[in-house]
């Protein structure tokens, strides 16, 4: 059975990119443009505070350390792979010990 994702995006990012450009360009009131894209207006509030870190026009962000979404996956990368290499760490950790027990039972050395 394939893993699922914890999170799937119930936008594609065309549909996210294309409700910021109406909010930035329209003139239309953005609780009447979510409105009529069928999402909340506390949604677009959030994509639009992101879209104006992202491109540097605040200072402030959506996580506590301000960071942009690039920064955001860049994050997420980089734990991810810290994680895999502390879990290969104890792996190798572990045979180790293994190896090391197993040949000094058969060299008779107590270590």
């Amino acid at each position: 059975m394939a893993k699922q994702s914890k999170h799937v995006a119930p936008y594609p990012p065309e549909f996210r990119a294309e409700a910021i450009r109406l909010a930035r360009t329209s003139g239309k009131p953005h609780a009447q443009i979510a409105q009529d894209l069928g999402m909340t207006s506390e949604t677009l509030r959030l994509w639009l505070k992101q879209a104006d870190l992202d491109d540097g026009q605040r200072s402030d962000g959506l996580t506590s350390d301000g960071l942009t979404s690039d920064e955001q996956e860049e994050l997420r990368r980089l734990r991810r792979e810290n994680r895999i290499l502390r879990e290969e760490r104890e792996i190798l950790k572990k045979a180790a010990a293994f190896f090391g027990s197993f040949f000094a039972q058969e060299t008779g050395s107590l270590r």
